[in-house]
C-alpha cells in the first residue's frame, strides 16, 4: 500500500509537541502527529471526587472531544445533542486509564488533575496523539505548579497500527485506517511496558506471529515518541 509523503511502513508520521498553548492552563500542550492535531490543557484541582475523600491518593482523569470543523464535514457538537457518543466515552476512559499509570499518585494527594483533550483537526491517530500529548500536559502542570515531583513516574505515550495487503502499517492516517484489515492501539510507557492493547480485525483475522511483530513496531515508536516528550519538559535520565 503506498503511503501519503512515502513513508516506509514502520516510519512515524511527522510529529510536533508545543508547550505552553494556553497561558491559563497549569499544563498545555499542541501535538501534531502528521495533520492529526490535538489541544491538550491540564488543570489542577484541590479536591478529589466524593469516593476518594478518606484516600491517601490524589486521581487524574480525562475528557476528549472533537470540534465541529476537526473532520471534512462540520460535526454537531455533543453538547448540542445532549450526551457524549458511546465513542467519546470509550476513549476518554482509555485517556484517563493511560495517564493514571504516569504517575504516583500518592504523591499528588487530596488533588485532581484533569486532563483536557480536543482535537481540533482529525486525520487518524486521535486517541494516540491525546495521550502522548495528555502526558506532557500532565508533566508541565505537576512540574510548574508546586506539586510535589514524586508525582512524575514514567513517561506514557500510544501509538497505531494496522494491516493492510498482509503488509503491517505504522502510525495510521485516515485513509489508512478506514482501508486496513486490522486496526491495533497500544499504550506504553518509558519502561517498554505494555498499559494498553486494543485490536481488531476488520477484514480478516491476524495471526499471533503478526501481533508480535505490530508490538516490536510499535514499541520501538513508542521509545522514539518519548523522546519528543521528554524534550518538552527537558527531563534528564
Amino acid at each position: 500500500m503506498e503511503r501519503n509523503n512515502d513513508r516506509n511502513h514502520n516510519q512515524l508520521r511527522e510529529i510536533s509537541i508545543e508547550s505552553y498553548v494556553n497561558m491559563h492552563a497549569e499544563g498545555s500542550v499542541l501535538v501534531s502527529f502528521g495533520n492529526t492535531k490535538v489541544i491538550c490543557n491540564a488543570s489542577i484541582e484541590n479536591n478529589v471526587p466524593r469516593w476518594m475523600k478518606n484516600s491517601d491518593e490524589g486521581w487524574v482523569t480525562a475528557e476528549y472531544g472533537m470540534l465541529p470543523r476537526s473532520t471534512n464535514e462540520r460535526m454537531r457538537r455533543e453538547a448540542a445533542r445532549g450526551k457524549q457518543s458511546g465513542r467519546t466515552l470509550e476513549i476518554q476512559r482509555l485517556i484517563g486509564r493511560s495517564l493514571r499509570q504516569a504517575v504516583n499518585l500518592k504523591y499528588l494527594k487530596g488533588k485532581t488533575v484533569n486532563v483536557d483533550c480536543d482535537v481540533i483537526q482529525a486525520d487518524g491517530g486521535t486517541r494516540t496523539a491525546s495521550i502522548t500529548g495528555g502526558c506532557v500536559a500532565l508533566f508541565l502542570a505537576i512540574k510548574d505548579h508546586h506539586t510535589d515531583q514524586r508525582a512524575i513516574n514514567s513517561f506514557v505515550a500510544a501509538v497505531s497500527l494496522g494491516i493492510k495487503d498482509n503488509k503491517i502499517l505504522l502510525d495510521l492516517d485516515y485513509n489508512e485506517d478506514s482501508a486496513a484489515d486490522t486496526d491495533l492501539n497500544i499504550v506504553m510507557n518509558a519502561k517498554d511496558e505494555l498499559i494498553e492493547i486494543q485490536g481488531t480485525a476488520e477484514g480478516v483475522p491476524f495471526s499471533k506471529t503478526e501481533l508480535s511483530d505490530m508490538l516490536d513496531i510499535g514499541s520501538s515508536a513508542i521509545a522514539e515518541i518519548i523522546k519528543y516528550q521528554k524534550a518538552c519538559i527537558d527531563y534528564v535520565d
